[in-house]
């Protein structure tokens, strides 16, 4: 072979090989958040909050003597235009950090978004090939719980050891059993709670979906979420009773199931903004993160300070828009990681580890301290198993500070109730106080196994 044959042969494979880098950059898919410099050109006023959140979110905040502040005033519409005007799309917003998530498949023209004058810095947090997605598809369910004799000797069935655990019985036979407390739902789905009967009786006021592309069906997504709401709003005497039975419930998807991204930090932001704009009360994520796909993205023990990752931030300020958020603390307790996730290092939140019938904490259940010192988990519920239903309609048993998680959010729900001139942060602490170990924490139980009866008399 002469040397031009050479030339034309390397030329060709060089085409070839440039031509399929381009193909899959095609097939790319790119996320990035960007953070603002400022909320300028916004028609949005502290004078009118009417216009930016509900009747409900102004009424928690007054109660609570919080004020509303430029925090509150959402990102503004004309930075946004000019964004969508690079060919970009807007998939997730977050006021209180002042931030944007943008995707697109060609990734030099996204990078071009920093040289906007408004535009103060910008973070790749996703990147995936977009033939990676795949869609979700119901499953069949059955119409009746199954019956068990666990369940024929109790008012709460099979729900009976987890509501006692935490001394949740006698606040509800005082009538506290979160009656006009709003619940936020926060998961990856609520797969067939519009179907199955045994949900048939709960009070849901609306739905939403933050995962882009997710269509507004959240109810054939997974059913991570019909799990964890079964703990608290089941309400089938004699078969499962959960620990709010009589609260109003929003369900939110903000969990991406096909992979894991930093991305979902934003979604769950903007579910959380959103929680707050309708007047939600409580709020109940068993979601939390640590390691990503894309590995440059993953956190370190050293980032869980409360205010590094950008949904811990968030997490961080719920207390003060007057939000109680109650939080999984992870299942990494025998992997090596070990301690709890973002956000379950936020500040001023609730962060739940699990335990089993012996109050012994699950192996699993993740530990703390935070990265800046402060004890977590904040407390333990039942963990290992838990009841719940699935989104076939059966009865089971799940393994989780996931479910941990709602059990005690459900009860914030009750103490709430009883006590309603208490501010987000009173309730905190006073679940906290109400614990076991409250003069003796540590980082394995944190303060231990929370008494609501206690609490609902302090």
């Amino acid at each position: 072979m002469n040397r031009m044959d050479l030339k034309i042969l390397l030329a060709f494979w060089l085409s070839f090989f440039a031509n399929m880098a381009m193909a899959q950059n095609d097939e790319m898919v790119y996320m990035y958040r960007l953070t603002l410099t400022d909320k300028h050109g916004t028609p949005y006023t502290l004078t009118a909050p009417e216009r930016f959140l509900s009747w409900k979110a102004i009424e928690r905040r007054r109660k609570q003597q919080l004020p509303i502040d430029s925090t509150d005033l959402p990102v503004s519409p004309k930075y946004i235009e000019r964004i969508e005007a690079k060919g970009v799309d807007i998939v997730a917003k977050s006021k209180w950090n002042n931030t944007v998530l943008v995707r697109g498949r060609d990734m030099k023209k996204i990078e071009t978004l920093s040289s906007l004058p408004f535009v103060a810095s910008m973070k790749k947090v996703f990147g995936i090939d977009a033939g990676a997605y795949r869609q979700s598809r119901r499953v069949e369910y059955q119409e009746q719980l199954a019956l068990t004799d666990t369940t024929l000797h109790d008012y709460y069935g099979v729900g009976q050891k987890q509501i006692e655990a935490v001394n949740g019985r006698r606040l509800h036979e005082r009538g506290f059993t979160g009656k006009g407390v709003t619940i936020a739902v926060l998961d990856a789905g609520f797969m067939n709670v519009d179907k199955i009967p045994a949900f048939g009786n709960l009070s849901i006021i609306g739905t939403r979906n933050f995962v882009p592309d997710g269509g507004e069906d959240i109810y054939k997504e997974m059913d991570h979420g019909t799990k964890t709401l079964s703990t608290m709003a089941m309400n089938r005497p004699g078969v499962f009773v959960g620990t709010a039975p009589d609260a109003d419930y929003w369900l939110l998807r903000c969990e991406e199931h096909n992979f894991e991204s930093s991305a979902e930090e934003d979604y769950w932001a903007a579910a959380v903004e959103f929680a707050d704009s309708v007047g939600v009360d409580v709020i109940s994520s068993s979601l939390g993160y640590h390691e990503f796909d894309d590995g440059a993205t993953s956190y370190k023990y050293a980032d869980q300070d409360g205010k590094t990752a950008l949904i811990s931030r968030t997490a961080s300020m719920l207390a003060r828009k007057g939000i109680v958020h109650v939080n999984s603390a992870g299942n990494d307790g025998v992997r090596p990681w070990k301690k709890i996730n973002v956000p379950a290092d936020a500040h001023d939140i609730i962060t739940v580890g699990a335990i089993s019938p012996d109050s012994i904490n699950a192996g699993f259940s993740s530990v703390g301290p935070t990265a800046d010192g402060r004890v977590k988990p904040d407390v333990m519920a039942y963990g290992c198993p838990s009841s719940v239903v699935s989104g076939r309609g059966y009865l089971s048993r799940e393994n989780g500070t996931s479910f941990a998680c709602p059990i005690v959010a459900g009860m914030v729900a009750c103490l709430w109730q009883s006590m309603p001139g208490k501010t987000a942060l009173e309730i905190i602490e006073t679940v906290r106080k109400s614990a076991d170990r409250y003069h003796t924490p540590d980082n394995i139980f944190g303060y231990g196994i929370p008494d609501f009866d206690n609490a609902g008399t302090q």
